[in-house]
């Protein structure tokens, strides 16, 4: 079922979408070499519970952190922990949900680490672009797919690729329901867009081949040949006036 939000219910979303945005923005300033994942999920956790809000992954299906945190060959799902110390030249990609008054909110963001090369920063750039304009579709009227083919059209001229096996999803009183929201696809399939709709959209791409593999971890999934990967995520409501971003920022790749 996809389910259609009232202004009230909306307006809950942003108010956890915001609190995301914030915990990634303090993020950004702790993220140098030296530091450990699990200091920077500390941090995160500790924010998330003074704004009066819960992690929302945080027992999760069984996962054990507030964030998720992801680095260069890791796509998503990565486990925080004191072994995992950033150095010059990493990436990381940071997801973190929020939970308030019930309704969740979703966001994810690549951030660099000290100095990396041009085709790493491409990387980065193609990948929080294509996320835009994955959302510029994400108007009323449109079939669902319109998202994701806009999204795969733009990577892959780019020269990179789009995860296949995990998508975006709708979002509100649960941190994952319908519909599925892929990063790739045909345009002009799937449901029509309608307002009310929210929906997290997250494109993941890989420098090298699309195709992954989840570590023995069971959480952590990387990219099958070993290559770098990025991932940004919003979390939307479709309206009158198009698609708003209900963190209500745009952040910018560093």
């Amino acid at each position: 079922m996809i389910y259609i939000r009232s202004e009230d219910e909306i307006e809950k979303i942003a108010e956890s979408n915001k609190i995301n945005y914030e915990a990634l923005m303090m993020l950004k300033d702790y993220i140098e070499p030296g530091i450990s994942t699990k200091k920077l999920d500390g941090i995160a956790e500790d924010y998330i519970r003074s704004r009066g809000a819960e992690p929302a992954f945080k027992g999760y299906k069984g996962f054990p952190a507030t964030l998720c945190t992801s680095i260069n060959n890791e796509i998503v799902h990565g486990i925080p922990s004191e072994e995992r110390v950033l150095v010059d030249g990493d990436l990381i990609s940071i997801d973190v949900g929020v939970k308030k008054d019930s309704y969740y909110g979703d966001a994810a963001y690549t951030f660099t680490v000290g100095d990396v090369d041009k085709n790493v920063k491409k990387l980065l750039e193609v990948t929080q672009n294509s996320l835009y304009r994955g959302i510029e579709q994400a108007i009323e009227g449109n079939n669902l797919s319109d998202i994701g083919s806009e999204i795969q059209k733009y990577v892959e001229s780019n020269g990179f690729s789009v995860v296949r096996d995990l998508v975006g999803h709708g979002i509100g009183r649960k941190l994952h329901e319908e519909p599925e929201v892929p990063n790739f696809g045909k345009a002009g399939k799937g449901p029509r867009l309608k307002k009310g709709m929210c929906l997290a959209i997250e494109p993941m791409v890989n420098a090298g081949d699309f195709r992954i593999k989840t570590l023995d971890d069971k959480w952590t999934v990387v990219t099958m040949d070993g290559t770098l990967s990025a991932h940004f995520e919003h979390t939307i409501a479709i309206t009158d006036n198009g698609p708003l971003i209900l963190a209500d920022k745009k952040i910018e790749v560093n």
